[in-house]
């Protein structure tokens, strides 16, 4: 089962400040919902937190180092191992080929060696942030599409969607 991250980064690698996203794109949450729908998504105890309820449609799961924590609607694991195999499991019940890992940076950092695609909404602006995606190593990861975008929200942000695979 393939494992895909999905995220959106700013020019200098933001991807949130005070467990929010630092800007407000809803093109981009779209994108999110329609690449993630009905697959397994892992996440942080803070990205779930940010949530505020399980995303529907999806199986939420969640890692955390708290063992009481048991938000409901959720699978709670403590591993990224855990979440990996609990989401391999979901997959192969329900006939999918792609897992996705949604944030946040801890999770991203722990997965990065492991994942084979990378959805990413590239913000061409920087923010201020808090919390990073981790740098690309470029000649591991080979561009498959690209979509650009500009927002007419107010400010408005050029941005595109970007799908990268991992070179064999």
């Amino acid at each position: 089962m393939r494992i895909a991250m999905i995220a959106a980064v700013a020019e200098n690698g933001a991807i949130g400040i005070d467990n929010k996203l630092p800007w407000y794109l809803p093109g981009d949450l779209r994108y999110f919902k329609a690449v993630t729908m009905g697959k397994p998504i892992i996440m942080g105890r803070k990205t779930f937190d940010s949530l505020r309820k399980p995303l529907p449609g999806r199986t939420n799961i969640v890692i955390t180092r708290d063992s009481n924590y048991q938000p409901e609607g959720v699978k709670v694991v403590h591993s990224l191992d855990a979440a990996l195999s609990l989401a391999e499991e979901v997959g192969l019940i329900n006939g999918l080929d792609e897992m996705m890992i949604i944030g946040g940076e801890q999770i991203y950092r722990l997965a990065m060696e492991r994942a084979d695609r990378l959805y990413l909404t590239r913000v061409y602006q920087s923010f201020e942030g808090d919390a990073w995606f981790p740098e690309l190593d470029q000649t591991c990861w080979s561009e498959s599409q690209r979509e650009d975008h500009f927002s007419e929200d107010e400010p408005p942000l050029k941005y595109s969607y970007q799908v990268l695979d991992r070179v064999q």
